[in-house]
């Protein structure tokens, strides 16, 4: 044992049984240990015996009754060495003179090292190692002895010293923790020393030192802010002055109002903040496991102003778990339930840039574990001349997100439409539904079309601009989203690119069409052309419908037994937005200045001097100014001796 208390177990009935502690010195001509008898008792010199009785089992202790401290100065009862107590011990256990069990332990325990005296609130200071070596010698690994070959050992006497004096440690591991560096004028380390050495070397002490990470520890200056910089807003704050579009709302407790939204990996974020007229409705996946509820429904919410509103919330319970519930395993006959959100509909009614009402509509429904729920939120923003839940369209412009008006003003019946395609299943056209185009919103969609290894390539070319043609039935776009279909300068009028037809023929070739417009391009020109009560008022300036041809080439599967092959075909929309006036052309001054403008070239002449400037803050500005008065002199006596007058002095 090591330690002041050991443990040990006797098993069998301890009725009727006596146990006894004695010493066990060793003989001193053999060696061996004292044989125990039954004779002895409980307490055998610093040493006690404990026993608690069991069922079928005994716990025996063995406790140490004196103290483990060094000894100080004139003090008993204490340890006079490290090395406490080196004893032996016999347990024994006897039912009258019969010994049933025995234990030998031998006990070797040291004093405590712990600091029994007043401790000194004053924190260690340990120096930046950066600027100085935190060990001095590094080779110094033994405590109260001497290492050999560590000549910065300061353990080691003279004596020993001189028997490994000449093979010393070299080196930072050899207590060389500041070596002299190449650049130092005094160093003499660099094999081949270049000519102009003596003149750009370093003069420095060896405290100054580039090897523990830093060359020069100087002094830090605080640099000085622009007025134009902004400080970051770590907080949210209340907006009393009112909301502008895609100001984050803020609750009563000057927190964000949030609503889980989709990220851009397609995930969705419990914690997304919601921004003011801005509406979405998105959808997303959970189950009972990692079901989290949201913001409660009682926070209240700031209007814009120093006002705060309360959420009006009505409650409806789930009839139809099928459209919510995407995915369910085999449940069990007993199965975890639990009563849960399946969809929250958010409706903001504003009026310029305050909040007047908040409804919401939470439904409810019961999650069984195993089932993967479908949940939907949706916000909506309402004004409040809004009438029978339609918003009359304050800003004639278009908003992100909203459908993309179309008209087809050769027809009696002007309602006209422009979709992408979304796909269903298989992906194949035939079941493949449409959905409108948003404005501002980038979009890429297709079908898979199937065609017979037979399929001639002129009814293969008209099927394809037949099913393109079916995605555009109109011939212009509204300029904003309250375009009238009886003024006709409200619209812009669609520019048609017919497919490019090469006339190649195949040559009676089966599987190969070549000039096939499987893909229809939709370029939106818009621009930003006012503002509405500080939304921006954006209108749509031109579009453009063109196609791109492809070769298609029957693909060949396994064995080739199937005579059906597969022609994907595309549909892309792309938004430009640009000036909504034509820019001023370049001055000939501003194709001059952009030689010398630091943001749009790699190499910045203004700034040739900065470090002589007070806004360089790297050293002291005494330091920078003299060096920059040397660089001067040596460049005006460069130019002086360069000059051929001077060679003719210097002859004379």
């Amino acid at each position: 044992m090591s330690g002041p208390r050991v443990h040990s177990f006797f098993l069998g009935n301890s009725s009727g049984v006596n146990f006894s502690i004695i010493l066990s010195p060793r003989d001193a001509e053999t060696g061996k240990l004292q044989l125990a008898n039954c004779s002895g008792s409980k307490r055998a010199g610093d040493w006690n015996l404990d026993v608690t009785p069991g069922v079928n089992t005994s716990k025996v202790t063995v406790s140490l009754s004196r103290t483990l401290e060094l000894c100080l100065p004139n003090a008993t009862e204490c340890c006079p060495s490290p090395l406490c107590m080196l004893e032996a011990l016999q347990v024994s256990a006897c039912r009258g003179s019969v010994m049933l069990a025995q234990l030998l332990i031998q006990a070797e325990i040291f004093a405590n090292s712990s600091f029994a005296g007043n401790v000194s609130e004053n924190a260690t200071i340990i120096p930046n190692q950066a600027f100085k070596p935190l060990g001095s010698c590094p080779c110094n690994l033994t405590a109260g002895a001497c290492d050999v070959r560590c000549c910065c050992d300061l353990e080691c006497t003279p004596d020993l010293q001189q028997l490994f004096s000449g093979s010393c440690f070299t080196g930072v591991f050899g207590g060389d923790v500041n070596p002299p560096y190449d650049q130092l004028c005094s160093s003499q380390s660099m094999e081949y020393t270049p000519e102009w050495f003596p003149f750009l070397c370093v003069q420095s002490s060896l405290d100054n030192t580039p090897f523990l990470g830093y060359f020069y520890h100087g002094s830090i200056s605080t640099p000085k802010v622009p007025a134009f910089k902004i400080p970051l807003q770590t907080s949210p704050g209340k907006p009393f002055t009112g909301y502008a579009e895609g100001d984050p709302i803020i609750t009563e407790e000057d927190e964000y109002f949030t609503v889980p939204q989709q990220s851009m990996a397609g995930q969705c974020v419990g914690n997304a903040p919601v921004a003011y007229l801005h509406n979405f409705d998105v959808k997303c996946l959970t189950n009972l496991e990692s079901y989290k509820e949201g913001l409660p429904h009682d926070v209240r919410i700031s209007t814009g102003t120093a006002e705060f509103i309360q959420q009006n919330v009505v409650y409806r319970a789930i009839t139809d778990r099928g459209k919510f519930i995407t995915e369910s395993e085999n449940l069990a006959a007993e199965v975890l339930c639990q009563n849960v959100t399946f969809a929250e509909h958010y409706k903001f009614f504003w009026k310029d840039k305050n909040i007047e009402q908040v409804n919401v509509t939470v439904f409810l429904g019961s999650l069984c574990d195993g089932e993967i729920l479908t949940q939907r939120f949706t916000v909506e923003f309402l004004s409040l001349n809004s009438t029978h839940g339609e918003e009359l369209f304050e800003n004639p412009g278009y908003q992100v997100g909203k459908p993309v008006r179309a008209a087809n003003l050769n027809a009696s019946d002007p309602l006209g439409s422009l979709n992408i395609w979304q796909p269903a299943g298989r992906g194949l056209c035939a079941s493949a539904t449409d959905r409108p185009v948003l404005f501002g919103v980038d979009s890429y969609s297709g079908c898979i079309l199937e065609v017979d290894i037979n399929e001639d390539c002129s009814l293969l070319r008209g099927n394809v601009t037949e099913k393109l043609n079916a995605l555009i039935q109109a011939t212009h776009l509204g300029k904003r989203h309250n375009s009238s279909y009886s003024d006709l300068n409200d619209w812009v009028e669609i520019i048609r690119l017919d497919p490019f037809s090469s006339n190649v023929s195949t040559g009676g070739l089966k599987g190969i069409c070549p000039d096939i417009p499987a893909n229809l391009n939709i370029h939106i020109i818009f621009a930003k052309v006012g503002a509405v009560q500080g939304i921006p008022q954006q209108e749509i300036l031109a579009v453009q419908i063109s196609f791109s041809t492809v070769l298609w080439q029957f693909q060949c599967g396994l064995g080739c037994r199937n005579t059906l092959s597969f022609l994907p075909i595309t549909a892309s929309v792309q938004f430009i937005e640009v000036p909504a006036q034509p820019p001023l052309p370049v001055t000939r001054y501003q194709k001059i200045y952009a030689e010398f403008d630091c943001n749009q070239n790699e190499v910045c002449w203004p700034q040739l001097l900065y470090p002589l400037t007070r806004f360089y803050t790297g050293e002291p500005y005494s330091q920078c100014l003299a060096k920059g008065l040397f660089l001067a002199f040596l460049v005006l006596l460069a130019t002086i001796m360069s000059n051929p007058w001077f060679s003719k002095l210097w002859n004379r």
